[in-house]
């Protein structure tokens, strides 16, 4: 296959996809990932794709508030500082609490850390975090997973489940945001979601949201709940200045976890290591 050739099939498959791995691409087109890497290379230098740690996804730039990418598409993006996030708010849970997680890569990220917490209870709207937890085994946390309509990033929404979070009370919810800005608050690109968010927000005595630098500044098309109704905010040392300030101003506390965190204490598996 011609390298032309073999460019236009990876291109096709990042379009098609989102994204897409470089050990993904390299039993597809049945080369090296040193081919693939090159060709991605290639591929980034003309704009046509975005390179990331592990793959490739679609070409950046501005999104519209209503941009809802797919969990494969967003996985392979900032996956350093999701797992340094990850580590710092598993931190917070102690055993025998019951804790909600929302759907979406970070908090996918961290179910991977709750695995072996003791008497766990995780109430989730994500099918993707019911699965890291159900494939723990015997030590495997109880699993609650609301029902719902699927969206493209894989959670569960709409009435089912919010009907269903309505009725229970969390020690702590750990809330994954598409973007979060001083006049928007924390926002997601899909309206279902966001009152599915506000109903596992509610089920909550403390509510920490994790978002990693790249989310200070975004905006989708629903708030969920202003900035300052989060307790706490575990994000990246790479977080702006100014959502540090504001963040600070407004009461919330701000953890900052280092980024040489996430890339030496471990990677979860499908985490961090993604070629």
């Amino acid at each position: 296959m011609l390298a032309a050739e073999r460019q236009a099939r990876i291109l096709h498959e990042v379009q098609q996809r989102g994204a897409a791995r470089v050990s993904q691409l390299a039993r597809l087109l049945e080369v090296s990932e040193m081919t693939i890497r090159r060709d991605l290379d290639n591929l980034a230098s003309q704009g046509r794709l975005d390179k990331v740690h592990g793959g490739a996804t679609i070409a950046g730039g501005t999104k519209p508030s209503t941009d809802e990418p797919g969990f494969e598409a967003k996985w392979a993006r900032q996956t350093a500082e999701k797992e340094a996030i990850a580590a710092a708010a598993a931190a917070m849970v102690r055993p025998g609490s019951a804790v909600g997680l929302s759907a979406g890569t970070t908090t996918w990220t961290l179910a991977h850390h709750l695995r072996t917490i003791p008497d766990l209870t995780v109430v989730t709207n994500s099918m993707r975090v019911a699965e890291v937890l159900h494939k723990a085994g015997g030590a495997a946390p109880n699993v609650v997973l609301t029902g719902g309509v699927r969206t493209p990033s894989d959670a569960l929404v709409g009435p089912v489940a919010v009907s269903s979070l309505r009725l229970l009370h969390l020690d702590l919810v750990f809330l994954g945001v598409h973007g979060m800005d001083a006049r928007a608050g924390y926002t997601t690109p899909n309206l279902l979601e966001a009152d599915t968010d506000q109903a596992l927000v509610a089920a909550g005595q403390r509510l920490v949201v994790l978002a990693d630098h790249t989310k200070w500044g975004i905006i989708g098309i629903s708030t969920i709940v202003p900035l300052d109704r989060a307790d706490v905010v575990v994000a990246d040392d790479g977080l702006d200045p100014d959502g540090r300030a504001t963040m600070r101003e407004l009461g919330v506390d701000l953890v900052l976890a280092p980024l040489t965190a996430g890339r030496t204490a471990g990677t979860a598996d499908g985490v961090g290591n993604a070629s």
